[in-house]
């Protein structure tokens, strides 16, 4: 039996009920009993259902308020999205990054479609910092920009409108100092970086992502600081609790893991620059035996003219003697 996101919210409360109580209600078990695929009667499920007068995402409180209009809305899938970004792109990724990218388009997608989930400018920048660093390396580079464009249409945004909240979020944090963007980040000020702050202090239900976290350090970034793991680690646990108030856990995980990929990164394009430079050695030593073989050859058919042209020469004295 499948379950709508409501009814698996119905058997979670009903089944937490069940350690608070010794016996479970006739009605938790009854829910329970529909879990297992245990047949209980279509008229006893019925009427359980009515005298619990459950509605989904009808419930008087403050999260059934906010979401419930989502209820029974129709929610792209992962394969779908990835279908889309397929289809949208036009090309074969190249097998070294077909993974990694299919990873972006599925990581993205989920995170979009979250009700909880708000775009905002440190998102957006977090976005592109991601997109730009992991395909900075492409092949080829109309490739690589269309991927880019290709997966923010497959989750439903607008390439535009993205890049312009990054550059927006740049532009403000150009010049700016460690403390000026705290002050931000504590909700002072008018700038893009405050108004962000504010709308997380006040909602509590505030969804954190991953590219959050990006758009954050690659503010550090902009203002200066040490672009040290270790360092960045520490500002970031700061910044996400005692300035927004939010829990800094996954934002610090994210961080290491950011600039774990990106060391690597760097050693492969430090390696990809080391073999450019070797293949372009090596392309010189052949195109410099290629033209002292010419030279070779042209002096060897100079001094072949000559001997043909001495021997002629000879011929000729030898005719008129």
């Amino acid at each position: 039996m499948i379950f709508s996101k409501a009814a698996l919210v119905s058997l979670l409360v009903a089944s937490s009920n069940a350690f608070v109580v010794n016996q479970p209600s006739q009605a938790s078990r009854i829910v329970l009993h529909e879990a297992s695929g245990l047949d209980i009667g279509s008229s006893m499920a019925a009427d359980i259902r009515k005298q619990l007068n459950y509605t989904p995402g009808g419930a008087n409180t403050e999260i059934a308020k906010r979401y419930g209009h989502l209820v029974g809305a129709k929610i792209k899938t992962v394969g779908e999205a990835f279908a889309d970004f397929t289809k949208d792109l036009g090309y074969t990724v190249n097998p070294l990054y077909k993974n990694m990218v299919t990873d972006l388009v599925g990581t993205t997608h989920l995170i979009s479609v979250n009700a909880r989930f708000k775009r905002d400018p440190v998102w957006s920048l977090g976005l592109i910092t991601v997109m730009e660093l992991l395909l900075k390396n492409y092949p080829e580079q109309e490739v690589s920009a269309k991927i880019i464009s290709s997966l923010i249409k497959s989750v439903g945004m607008n390439e535009g409108e993205i890049r312009n909240e990054a550059e927006v979020m740049k532009a403000w944090a150009q010049g700016k100092t460690k403390e000026q963007v705290e002050a931000a980040l504590m909700g002072e000020g008018d700038g893009p970086l405050a108004a962000v702050a504010k709308g997380v202090k006040g909602d509590k239900y505030w969804m954190y992502s991953r590219y959050f976290g990006i758009g954050l350090i690659k503010i550090m970034d902009m203002v200066g600081m040490d672009q040290d793991k270790d360092e960045a680690y520490n500002v970031m646990e700061d910044w996400m609790s005692k300035k927004l108030g939010v829990s800094h856990l996954t934002a610090c995980n994210d961080s290491d893991l950011y600039f774990k990929s990106k060391e690597k990164l760097d050693m492969m394009e430090t390696m990809m620059k080391e073999i450019e430079i070797r293949e372009k050695k090596r392309l010189a030593e052949r195109l410099e035996e290629k033209a002292e073989a010419a030279l070779r050859a042209a002096e060897k058919e100079v001094k072949m003219q000559k001997e043909i042209e001495e021997e002629a020469s000879k011929n000729r004295e030898k005719a008129n003697a």
